[in-house]
């Protein structure tokens, strides 16, 4: 597996739901938090904002467990289908960061 991270030495990750395939977040890995997520079958992520290593769920309790972990067809993003605990991934409170529609009427 030759994942090709950008010029920071990041990789998009899209976090489905194994089990209806909803979308439920867009975040960052590094080589090391991708290390810890395969050796931990749990979702390490990179904060760009904070730049730090962080588990989802160290501080809300909703840990995302991994059940399968794709990569695109240009190894520069990843998918990842994953048992949300808590059914909450947003930080908002809400299940899926994908809530804010934009209408396409004129």
């Amino acid at each position: 597996m030759n994942i090709k991270f950008d010029g920071k030495g990041l990789v998009p990750v899209i976090a489905q739901d194994y089990n209806d395939g909803t979308v439920l977040m867009l975040a960052y890995m590094n080589q090391e938090s991708l290390d810890k997520t395969l050796a931990t079958k749990e979702m390490w992520y990179w904060s760009r904002s904070r730049k730090v290593l962080w588990r989802k769920g160290d501080t809300s309790g909703h840990v995302q467990k991994v059940k399968e972990l794709y990569y695109d067809c240009d190894a520069d993003a990843l998918l990842a289908k994953i048992e949300q605990i808590g059914n909450i991934a947003c930080h908002t409170g809400e299940r899926s960061c994908f809530f804010n529609k934009i209408s396409l009427s004129g």
